[in-house]
């Protein structure tokens, strides 16, 4: 294993670390050792509001149920995620991929310790670096016709969370259209859909973020475009690469997959691929890099 740079892969809202599991085989077949984490609220982490459980099931309740990871933040979303950077890199600087709303988490993270991150790498994600929450981002114009909003079982300002009822199959058809698309098998997408979590900390998505040119824009970054996302347009993707290269000490590197939210799912060897680029790239003598190590 090419053990000088590890790869740390961050899972974005209602997802796990699970959702990595195609990609992290695929980049060990390349030598590349990786470790996906679980952000607060999620995976091992998560919290399910007690109606969930209920039987039978009421809807009403479930709707207004305060959710039990209500008080998570982005900031404190972060604080785990860089401990969780330090740990799997003994404290060296790590290849960080993040996805979605991870990308939120792991922006703030960068801000807090960006001699942990040899680059910081967007699949698909929110990277709130103009100083709005990424609340803002998701009303944008540049997002119109996101899928993901109308899809919530409960107000977020009013339960704490963005609240997803996974276990009404009559909700399936429009979870696999905002977040897998028609590129992923249907076995796969139930099997993914019966693994997500209902709540996800609305905290971190309202949360302002605030990055400075010393600290996160010192941090290389690139990003992974997905041209057929129906969670966060292409558009909008394309404005936050933007808003990142205006802060940042070299330009973004953008790659473009013609693929929905979730490649790690339908194109698992093609993303091990570029990840592993961005690996080999991390080691080269010349790599441009003035956050402090």
């Amino acid at each position: 294993m090419q053990a000088a740079t590890p790869v740390v892969l961050v899972h974005g809202f209602w997802h796990g670390s699970w959702c990595w599991s195609l990609v992290s085989e695929q980049l060990a077949s390349r030598g590349v050792a990786s470790v996906a984490v679980d952000l607060d609220g999620h995976g091992l982490k998560s919290r399910s509001p007690r109606s969930r459980w209920r039987r039978p099931f009421d809807p009403g309740a479930f709707a207004v149920e305060p959710s039990p990871v209500a008080g998570i933040t982005a900031s404190s979303a972060a604080a785990s995620l860089v401990e969780q950077v330090r740990r799997v890199g003994h404290g060296r600087p790590c290849l960080v991929v993040a996805h979605s709303m991870g990308g939120t988490v792991a922006t703030a993270a960068a801000e807090q310790a960006p001699e942990l991150f040899a680059e910081l790498m967007y699949l698909a994600a929110f990277a709130p670096v103009g100083g709005m929450p990424t609340a803002h981002y998701i009303g944008l114009p540049a997002n119109a016709g996101e899928l993901v909003a109308n899809g919530l079982s409960a107000d977020p300002a009013s339960v704490g969370a963005l609240r997803f009822d996974t276990g009404d199959s009559d909700r399936w058809a429009a979870i696999r259209e905002a977040f897998y698309h028609d590129d992923i098998d249907r076995p796969t997408v139930k099997a993914a859909i019966s693994m997500l979590t209902p709540d996800a900390p609305a905290g971190i998505a309202s949360e302002p973020v605030t990055v400075t040119a010393e600290r996160y824009g010192a941090v290389p970054h690139s990003y992974v475009v997905c041209a057929r996302d129906n969670a966060i347009r292409p558009a909008l993707q394309r404005l936050m690469i933007g808003e990142i290269d205006a802060i940042s000490a070299e330009p973004t590197t953008v790659v473009e997959f013609d693929s929905s939210h979730s490649p790690f799912l339908s194109q698992p060897a093609a993303l091990a691929e570029v990840i592993q680029a961005a690996h080999m790239a991390a080691h080269r003598p010349d790599r441009v890099r003035t956050a402090g190590v």
